[in-house]
């Protein structure tokens, strides 16, 4: 695959705005639905550099093919409340089409080999209105998670935002990647009474497993010495993030969707060397919850995996079955490049 002309770059940002009314008709119908229960719902735009990357990865994967330009993410507290909302949303009536059969994206029935456990359902947008009958036709993505699930998944993409790694789509270090699929396993036992990638392990086994490999690859040590200190307080809905390298995660929030993908699209056109995602939730504390990736926050994942380890080992405290090292330097708190070379150098 060659480099991208001005024309790939034009094409890419034409569709992914196209997908803007789609994605907002989809946020509001599920904001709605989930309203009065403990579900967190946003959105975002896929990432131009990960449009792109998927393009490559994926030498018969074309734009009008990709179902996840747009999505919509719901948090939910257990894993009967995200069946039971799946499943009503399933039989909702509008005209909008599930593309997918029940059970084609099921990664908690058949978790992946890397540990990603959740749900995904690809819609078909249709509307007989003039104005939305243009977008006929194109996607939009719904993901559900249990919060077990999505701090596994906020751990898994906090690591390759500050190391070289990509444990998500089995590149890099595969010392990483079994670990993260060993605490998937963990957090699956412990947490949800399911089982994850490895249902043959036994619990002692299962956590003698990870804590071995994680104490010869210091992963738990990285991702507790992270800046989880960035403050993010706004009442508009619409919010760039940016990832300067050396620097704190900047906010910028727009009040109109408009407004913020025009400036998204200028942003990245001016920065291409910079990593910007345009997200959407009701308030600050919700963008924080439903994209702690993109603030390096994994203390979710962290705590839960202490806890799993000495629930399914049932001793009394985590130091009982592994002390871990103190570390002689800390990792730096800022810029995913300085993280980088302490990992490896650590």
């Amino acid at each position: 695959m060659g480099s991208a002309s001005e024309e790939d770059y034009w094409v890419i940002d034409e569709w992914r705005a196209a997908h803007r009314a789609v994605l907002n008709t989809f946020q509001a119908i599920l904001h709605k639905r989930a309203r009065g229960r403990d579900i967190i719902v946003a959105q975002r735009h896929k990432r131009k550099r990960t449009v792109f990357d998927k393009l490559a990865r994926q030498q018969r994967m074309n734009l009008s093919r990709m179902d996840d330009v747009a999505g919509c993410r719901l948090i939910f507290r257990t894993i009967e409340e995200l069946h039971e909302f799946r499943e009503s949303f399933h039989n909702a009536r509008f005209r909008h089409k599930r593309r997918n059969d029940v059970d084609k994206y099921n990664y908690i029935a058949s978790p992946k080999p890397t540990g990603y456990r959740g749900i995904h359902d690809v819609y078909e947008y249709d509307v007989n209105s003039a104005v939305g009958k243009r977008l006929t036709g194109l996607y939009v993505e719904i993901q559900y998670r249990t919060r077990v699930q999505h701090s596994w998944s906020t751990a898994n993409e906090v690591i390759g935002h500050v190391t070289e790694n990509e444990p998500k789509f089995g590149r890099g270090d595969k010392k990483i990647e079994h670990a993260m699929a060993l605490s998937s396993e963990i957090l699956a036992r412990a947490h949800e009474g399911m089982f994850g990638p490895f249902p043959e392990l036994d619990n002692r086994d299962l956590v003698e497993q990870f804590l071995t490999l994680d104490k010869e690859i210091g992963l738990l040590r990285m991702l507790r010495g992270l800046n989880t200190s960035d403050l993010f307080e706004t009442k508009n809905k619409n919010t760039i993030l940016i990832f300067k390298d050396g620097e704190p995660v900047e906010a910028q929030a727009y009040r109109d969707a408009p407004d913020a993908l025009r400036a998204l699209f200028q942003l990245e056109n001016n920065h291409p060397e910079w990593d910007i995602v345009l997200v959407r939730a009701e308030t600050g504390d919700e963008v924080r919850l439903a994209f702690k990736n993109y603030f390096s926050d994994a203390r979710d994942f962290i705590k839960l995996v202490d806890i799993g380890c000495t629930k399914l080992t049932k001793t009394k405290k985590i130091s009982d079955v592994w002390k871990p090292r103190l570390l002689k330097k800390p990792p730096p708190s800022k810029g995913p490049a300085s993280r980088r070379k302490w990992w490896e150098g650590r």
